[in-house]
């Protein structure tokens, strides 16, 4: 679904502070897919992450009252979802992303061109996988924020509770990094 316009979703957020249930679910609709594949690389397990979906927005819905919109409410949703995500891995002791290929694989045309593309854009797919395992937490979840879900610079910073100049700085080097460890 297109994202709300900025009074349309100032609006929704106002109608389901005063406690409206259909404007608070259409924030859910709107919202839930992004946060959903976030937390799936983040846990690399789809039931752990329609657990955190469903905590996250129970969360976001008993704390809306008092939210007060200093950031964008996407924002900060993610901020609760990589909470709760951080959380259930602190509590299972490892960390992992899902591989790409499973999420760019539902991305790919049904046109694609040959075999042999499919192939060869599987293997960078893996070698880019392979990559991103070598990465830290901080670095891989940064990439994550930027790289997939197109986040801005300031709503990173917001999400991982830094400031701007350090988002930026860990954004260079996970990228530096991540080149360091893809094949030549």
């Amino acid at each position: 679904m297109p994202p709300l316009s900025q009074p349309d979703e100032a609006d929704c957020i106002a109608r389901a502070q005063r406690g409206e249930v259909a404007a608070f679910s259409e924030l859910v609709t709107r919202n839930q897919d992004r946060i959903y594949r976030f937390l799936v690389r983040m846990t690399r397990s789809q039931e752990d992450a329609r657990e955190l979906t469903q905590e996250t927005f129970l969360s976001a819905y008993q704390a809306l009252p008092s939210w007060r919109p200093q950031a964008q409410l996407s924002t900060w949703l993610f901020r609760i979802a990589r909470n709760q995500a951080l959380d259930r891995l602190r509590r299972a002791r490892h960390v992992e992303f899902v591989a790409l290929d499973d999420a760019l694989h539902q991305q790919v045309p049904a046109d694609t061109p040959t075999p042999e593309a499919m192939l060869q854009a599987r293997q960078r797919i893996a070698e880019l996988e392979r990559a991103l395992a070598r990465l830290s937490v901080e670095h891989r979840e940064i990439l994550l924020l930027r790289d997939v879900e197109d986040m801005p610079y300031e709503d990173i910073a917001q999400v991982l509770g830094i400031g701007l100049g350090t988002v930026k700085s860990r954004i260079a080097r996970a990228r530096a990094g991540l080149l360091q460890h893809m094949p030549r």
